[in-house]
């Protein structure tokens, strides 16, 4: 199969990358290699997955739809497409909200665009979140949950994601499947996130900054456990269950396990031997103090089943993050 790929030289769209070319896959990578964070992270991955056969990469911005045509214009039939370009950040969407608006909306809408008119195209998968759950206090978070009231920018462009796939696979009959993502870490995993963070301010000898004096909750999911996920709803496009039931999907994908904030940095402590210095601060604008996935829909559908607990893969991020910083 040929499967288009955005957002390639990402986290989670690197791993999931190289899962296809894994098992035989033709993969078409599209990234705009964005200065979001450091661009030589992404050209590393980039590194690995161009070095295999059965890769290519379009350098293109979605969220520029005649370029995004002009670039996809000689590619033949493809069999999915994995959409998980986008801005991310929550805390980043306070001071460059403009971002979220080209690549998330915009962008999306593109993508979706592309698969409108993509002959044989058999579905779409894309990258939602779980910030899309904004203030919602009943835990787990279940895909059944009300998500009206986000609490940040970018969950409410995640939101927004979602409606427009519906509208597409109601109109025009494209399968998707949107996946709510709960924090995904791992090796090649993104400087911005909490787990990055805190490791490089803990080597460097840095205090690392504890948000809500410590009283957060997190579903920490393992990145192999996520594109386990990811590759599994990419196989089984959902039906089209004709006029009133559009071939559409949400999945939450996590961990199915809210662990406390203070056994994360507790576990990267032991991991690298030294202790953390830490400043407890109030909790930031647009951040919520727990998430926690509700996964019997992809477990019952898809067989989804996470293998992985934070015991065992903060270590392994740890052991990755030494090797690629030589330190």
């Amino acid at each position: 199969m040929t499967i288009l790929v955005t957002g390639a030289a990402g986290f989670i769209g690197y791993h999931v990358s190289q899962r296809l070319l894994a098992r035989g896959d033709q993969v078409i990578g599209v990234d705009n290699l964005n200065d979001y964070y450091d661009v030589q992270l992404k050209k590393a991955r980039l590194a690995r997955l161009q070095a295999q056969s059965g890769f290519s990469l379009r350098q293109v911005d979605i969220s520029d739809f005649e370029a995004l045509k002009t670039s996809l214009s000689d590619i033949g039939p493809i069999s999915g497409i994995v959409h998980l370009a986008a801005q991310a950040g929550v805390r980043y969407s306070l001071t460059n909200p403009h971002a979220y608006l080209q690549a998330n909306l915009a962008g999306h809408l593109n993508m979706l665009e592309i698969a409108r008119h993509k002959d044989g195209l058999d579905h779409m998968v894309y990258a939602s979140s779980s910030s899309v759950y904004g203030g919602n206090t009943d835990l787990p978070f279940s895909v059944e949950d009300r998500v009206d009231h986000p609490v940040s920018l970018y969950a409410a462009t995640k939101k927004a994601d979602e409606l427009m796939s519906h509208c597409y696979a109601h109109l025009y009959r494209v399968p998707q499947t949107g996946l709510r993502f709960f924090t995904v870490y791992g090796p090649w995993g993104r400087p911005d996130m909490a787990m990055w963070l805190f490791t490089r301010a803990i080597l460097a000898g840095e205090p690392i900054r504890v948000f809500n004096n410590g009283e957060m909750m997190r579903d920490f999911t393992y990145i192999d456990d996520i594109v386990t996920g990811v590759v599994a709803s990419l196989d089984n496009p959902p039906a089209d269950g004709g006029e009133g039931v559009p071939p559409y999907r949400i999945y939450n994908i996590g961990n199915h396990k809210a662990e406390p904030l203070m056994r994360m940095i507790g576990l990267i402590e032991d991991a690298l031997g030294r202790k953390a210095e830490k400043i407890m601060e109030p909790m930031q604008p647009g951040d919520v103090p727990a998430t926690y996935a509700d996964i019997e829909a992809i477990r019952r559908d898809l067989g989804f089943e996470p293998s992985t607990p934070i015991d065992v893969g903060i270590p392994a991020f740890i052991d990755w993050y030494r090797d690629y910083h030589g330190v």
